[in-house]
């Protein structure tokens, strides 16, 4: 989360918005990384007075939250819930692009997950709001009610991407209701076992293969509700929950200028004849020498993803498969893109050898 609004609409409201404002930084670094602190800003009613110069004063709440509801990670009101109910009904979407949304009274007491708990982060934020004020965190999801792990929050955990949202419902009944619920996990990136309480019925299944999905097991597969994490592109059955783990590293080198264009159609191209989820892609990784090349520069941006860079010398540590006596003359090492994504998989496994265009050069490693 990072970017938090709080919102006070009295004196006493407004303290306690800088109260929380001052502690929310400790109270996550105890449980997250110094970068994943949010920076928080308060917007205090013109009747709080002006005695917190970095407050933005308002006149009408629904305005001001209306003009950069999107803008924010996390909504924090001390108001009535009765008011932030009204206030952010009509800016609605989605629960998977909504931000948290929580409501805290002036005296700290109650501090309730309202939008988004799970994919939002509500939930957490109430939490840790709670612990600030000394207060209870009121979380209503069944799932959190019935003491079982959500999906959607230990994908969340994990770094995957949801592929299909819309089957999450189905899941979750099933868990709740204590019904099987299949999983396809073979390199247990979700730690089932760990993760989930007995009383949660999982069928773990071990053949993934297309074949296996159309013979007698077929019926069996579509009835039950599934989780599958996979880093494969796939077509998902109804009530399948399809989650893609950041597990994959494009590695690429190029010819100086080479433009994003080209970049970004070989990358395209590789995984989608590859049938490689382009949600699982992590980073791309190159040589030191590329750190100026705008192409790639471009392309890591559009993409979502890091862009990360080795030396000569660490990339001549890689056994690459296809080194090139070409590209050690102009880059003074046999292979950028094959041994750039072994390296940035921890030495993980090439899933796809070198694939070249006119001008780059494409590699793909698989991060265990």
């Amino acid at each position: 989360m990072k970017k938090i609004a709080i919102y006070a609409l009295t004196k006493k409201g407004a303290d306690l918005a800088r109260f929380v404002a001052r502690q929310i930084g400790s109270v996550i670094r105890e449980t997250a990384e110094a970068k994943d602190v949010p920076q928080v800003e308060l917007f205090f009613h013109k009747r709080c007075g002006n005695a917190e110069q970095k407050a933005v004063l308002f006149e009408n709440l629904s305005s001001i939250v209306a003009g950069h509801f999107a803008t924010y990670d996390g909504l924090v009101f001390i108001t009535a819930c009765g008011i932030a109910v009204r206030v952010v009904a009509p800016l609605l979407s989605s629960k998977v692009t909504d931000p948290a949304v929580v409501v805290l009274d002036q005296n700290g007491k109650y501090c309730i997950s309202l939008v988004s708990g799970h994919l939002g982060g509500a939930n957490m934020l109430a939490r840790k709001i709670a612990l600030i004020t000394g207060g209870e965190p009121v979380i209503t999801t069944a799932t959190d009610t019935e003491n079982i792990i959500s999906i959607d929050v230990l994908a969340r955990q994990k770094g995957m991407e949801i592929e299909n949202i819309s089957a999450l419902k189905s899941v979750t009944g099933a868990m709740l209701a204590g019904e099987p619920v299949q999983v396809f996990d073979p390199e247990d990136r979700l730690e089932i076992h760990r993760n989930f309480a007995d009383g949660v019925h999982l069928i773990e299944v071990e053949d993934e293969d297309s074949e296996s999905r159309e013979s007698s097991e077929s019926d069996w597969c579509r009835e039950l509700p599934g989780i599958r994490v996979s880093w494969r592109k796939k077509e998902p059955y109804t009530s399948e929950l399809l989650l893609h783990p950041k597990c994959l590293v494009a590695g690429i080198g190029c010819n100086r200028g080479t433009d994003t264009k080209e970049i970004l159609n070989l990358l395209y191209q590789t995984f989608d004849k590859n049938e490689l989820a382009l949600k699982s892609l992590r980073a791309i990784a190159t040589i030191e020498a590329k750190k100026e090349e705008a192409g790639l520069i471009q392309a890591a941006l559009r993409l979502g993803v890091e862009l990360l860079f080795f030396n000569k010398n660490e990339l001549a540590t890689v056994s690459a498969p296809n080194p090139s006596s070409l590209v050690e003359s102009y880059m003074g090492v046999g292979s950028v893109c094959e041994a750039a994504a072994i390296l940035a998989t921890g030495r993980g496994h090439l899933i796809v050898p070198k694939i070249k265009s006119k001008n780059a050069t494409i590699a793909v490693a698989l991060d265990f």
